[in-house]
């Protein structure tokens, strides 16, 4: 008896089995042959779904760099060779460190004697100076300013009165906003472990900083960014006409979570959720109420909403990549070469200060697309099921190239929307690149340890996305998070 996971157990016959059956007759052989191809028929789709499953990596499905492993595979990029070598280009103007007028020191370094017959020049002036300028940085530590608030008697009533500490001032010893601000920031921008922040401020400043000391500045910068997070999200809801999205798993308190993400060029948002379908994104309000168009991968529960959608075709062309790797058939070919065609005539319309393309070439462009996916459904047919399987129910499970088809197909509007409108981008690099910094948390880290973790993470890290795309320095956003005036664009409104 062999038995297979997912399967039903199979019964391997030995010989004298074998002979019984023969003697049988006609039908008692039949009925083992048809039997023993409905076994090798689900044997090789198993085999087909592992060997698929083991070829894809970065380069042909969805899967991140981060998941190829040590054997990562050799690099074969969907993009254009340009035939320029890497660093700038000719005509670039370049940076490089440039000396100052007003240098804060001035050390002279005095020539005692001459260097050919050795006679003393300690009293003859310098013709001139070679200058070199070294930019350093002081020795740093930590300054502590006591602040006193003065009590004094009042010498006709009697009352005492006490003058009032800065509105910062809480405690009788505490940090302030410039080291807590260095706190977070290497701890959720640069995701350094709590740890090692403890001790890079010791060898930075000669001062240790206890974890959960930073682990309360993280959770108060998030208690001031709240309102602004709150505000961006109602933005993305009412007056974005894009807004992109994605969403990835991580791991909290162990267990598998999704971090979701909705951005645009000037805009992030984060959140984490037990689950990534449609009760999680019901949650997060933001395709609730989407008056724009929503552009994502594909994920099924984003069709859920009435909202206009966009696809991601830099999707698109890694899985026509896998399928031409591994069911390699002629439209696949055709239809990533079209669509690379359709991004390129649109770029060289909006170059030319073009909003669109003719009717004409749209009509043109629908037509061929239709045809190649008419030309994928002759070269795919719908599988049948078989009357000899009685018993199995729901719906035949199909090949790849079909169910990269149905999509294609019944979204074509999606598919094509960087066609009809030039403000939707061809591909979804904009999500990937916002959602990208949590697998280098995961790599880092590996997980949150508590769901607040998580909710901190998310809440500190789109404030600061927000305001590194609207150009504002991370430690300079920090500072005015952490004395009561978080940084909010002027164009998205906090409600009072």
């Amino acid at each position: 008896m062999c038995t297979i996971e997912g399967m039903e157990p199979i019964k391997v016959l030995s010989e004298t089995e074998i002979r019984a059956i023969y003697r049988q007759g006609e039908d008692a052989i039949v009925d083992l042959i048809l039997a023993m191809n409905e076994s090798i028929l689900v044997l090789a789709q198993r085999v087909q779904v592992l060997e698929d499953r083991l070829a894809k990596d970065s380069h042909n499905s969805n899967k991140p760099p981060s998941s190829d492993g040590l054997s990562k595979p050799a690099p074969k990029s969907l993009r254009k060779r340009h035939g320029r070598k890497s660093g700038g280009q000719p005509g670039h103007p370049g940076t490089t460190l440039q000396a100052v007028r007003h240098p804060d020191k001035v050390e002279v370094h005095p020539v005692k004697r001459c260097s050919h017959c050795q006679a003393s020049l300690r009293g003859v002036a310098a013709e001139a100076v070679e200058k070199r300028q070294v930019f350093d940085l002081p020795p740093v530590r930590i300054e502590v300013t006591e602040h006193q608030a003065e009590i004094k008697r009042c010498p006709r009533c009697g009352a005492v009165s006490r003058a009032d500490f800065p509105e910062h001032v809480t405690q009788p010893v505490q940090y302030g906003a410039e080291i807590k601000a260095q706190m977070v920031y290497l701890n959720q921008y640069q995701m350094v472990p709590l740890e090692r922040v403890s001790e890079t401020l010791s060898e930075f400043y000669g001062q240790w900083v206890s974890e959960g000391t930073i682990v309360e500045a993280c959770r108060e910068v998030a208690g001031q960014v709240q309102g602004v997070n709150a505000a961006i999200q109602a933005h993305l809801t009412e007056q974005e006409s894009l807004v992109h999205f994605d969403e990835t798993g991580t791991r909290v308190e162990s267990k598998l979570h999704w971090l979701h993400s909705a951005s645009t060029e000037r805009l992030t948002w984060y959140a984490v959720h037990e689950r990534r379908g449609q009760v999680a994104m019901d949650e997060m309000k933001i395709l609730l109420g989407l008056q724009g168009r929503a552009m994502h991968d594909g994920w099924k529960s984003y069709f859920a909403y009435p909202c206009a959608h966009a696809l991601c075709n830099g999707h698109h062309l890694r899985e026509l990549k896998f399928l031409q790797e591994r069911y390699p058939q002629a439209w696949e070919k055709g239809l990533a070469d079209l669509l690379l065609e359709i991004k390129e005539a649109v770029e060289k319309a909006a170059l030319a200060g073009r909003t669109g393309l003719s009717l004409a070439r749209r009509t043109a462009f629908e037509v061929r697309y239709d045809t190649l996916i008419q030309q994928g459904y002759l070269a795919n047919p719908l599988p049948i099921r078989s009357d000899d399987r009685p018993g199995k129910r729901g719906p035949i499970k199909q090949p790849p190239p079909l169910n990269l088809l149905d999509r294609l197909r019944d979204h074509k509007t999606a598919v094509l929307a960087f066609m009809y409108d030039f403000k939707v981008p061809f591909d979804n690099n904009q999500a990937e690149r916002d959602i990208r910094m949590m697998k280098v948390k995961q790599k880092i880290s590996g997980c949150f340890r508590s769901t607040r973790g998580a909710e901190v993470f998310c809440l500190v890290r789109g404030y600061l996305s927000t305001a590194r795309k609207n150009n504002l320095g991370v430690l300079e956003a920090l500072r005015m998070a952490l004395i009561g005036k978080p940084y909010c664009p002027q164009f998205v409104s906090i409600p009072a």
